[in-house]
């Protein structure tokens, strides 16, 4: 029996030749020499890798944006710290000018207090003075000096006792300069008053009395009259104590004094002591007399209140 002959496929170019269950250039099986056995090596067709994606590639970042953002950041921090300082310097303006204000406004506040007392002052002094008339008594051992003060428009003078008793004659000078002769028209001697009398004139002004009751102490006042015979002397003071009893040279003790440190001196007495509103509210009698200098105590000086000066009054007027 004649052997067949069978060649040996080392490479397979048509794919078509093998079955269509096998996908091209892939054997179910490798191929085997049918009487030898021989097995024929096969290498597989070989194929490009398929390609595998990757992981998408970040997106890249513009250049200069982080230059950007701090360039951002510092342009905030500086708007930040100059709307910071605006409203310091703004605060501080704020502040100095209410301190300004308010220095400003307790000056003008001062000046205004200070000028309103002094033209009080004035308009006191002027209203009083006009009615204060200086005493010139003679007397047995010469003449003695005081004031009085016009009280009504009979020409009645209130003065103290100690200024016209013992007198002779009683020479009353105005505050015009003109010169009237005065009659004494009673005493209260416990009270250190009296009352002179002239002859009533053309444009005579009456003092207007005041309520000594009222008086604090603290309050401002005037003393107005004739010290030393330097006539129309006005000097200022206040209320220093109230309800004093006071004692003379004479033995004469007058209760409810006013105290005041406004300056009193020799020819005072029996003037006239006013408050802001130039009304009368006491009669200056004396000042108090250091034992150990046996001179004037300065600041230490006493008034009769005008309480009791109306009181006398209706006494010495009505006789």
């Amino acid at each position: 029996m004649q052997q067949e002959d069978f060649s040996v496929y080392t490479s397979y170019p048509y794919p078509q030749q093998y079955p269509s269950s096998a996908p091209v250039g892939v054997l179910d099986a490798p191929p085997v020499t049918p009487n030898t056995g021989e097995h024929i090596a096969f290498q597989p067709p070989t194929y490009p890798p398929e390609s595998v994606a990757g992981p998408p590639t970040p997106p890249r970042k513009r250049p200069g944006r982080a230059g950007a953002i701090v360039l951002l950041a510092l342009v905030l921090a500086l708007i930040f710290g100059v709307g910071l300082f605006a409203g310091w310097e703004f605060t501080s303006n704020n502040k100095s000018a209410a301190s300004t204000t308010s220095n400003a406004t307790a000056t003008a506040t001062s000046t205004s207090s200070s000028t309103g007392i002094e033209a009080a002052q004035e308009a006191a002094i002027a209203k009083i003075k006009p009615s204060v008339v200086e005493l010139k008594v003679t007397t047995a051992q010469g003449e003695q000096l005081g004031s009085g003060v016009i009280i009504d428009s009979k020409g009645d003078i209130v003065t103290n006792n100690h200024v016209v008793n013992g007198g002779q004659s009683i020479e009353v000078v105005l505050s015009n300069g003109s010169i009237e002769q005065g009659q004494l028209v009673g005493t209260v001697a416990a009270d250190d008053l009296a009352v002179v009398r002239i002859q009533p004139f053309a444009h005579m002004t009456v003092a207007q009395i005041g309520n000594s009751s009222s008086l604090v102490v603290g309050q401002e006042v005037l003393a107005v009259g004739n010290p030393l015979g330097i006539t129309e002397t006005a000097t200022k003071g206040i209320v220093s104590a109230l309800n004093r009893s006071v004692t003379e040279s004479t033995g004469t003790t007058i209760s409810n004094a006013i105290q005041t440190d406004a300056a009193i001196n020799p020819g005072n007495s029996g003037g006239a002591l006013i408050n802001l509103q130039g009304q009368l509210v006491g009669i200056p009698t004396l000042t108090a007399v250091n034992t150990e200098s046996n001179t004037a105590a300065n600041g230490v000086s006493f008034a009769i209140p005008s309480s009791l000066v109306q009181t006398a009054l209706q006494q010495i007027i009505q006789q």
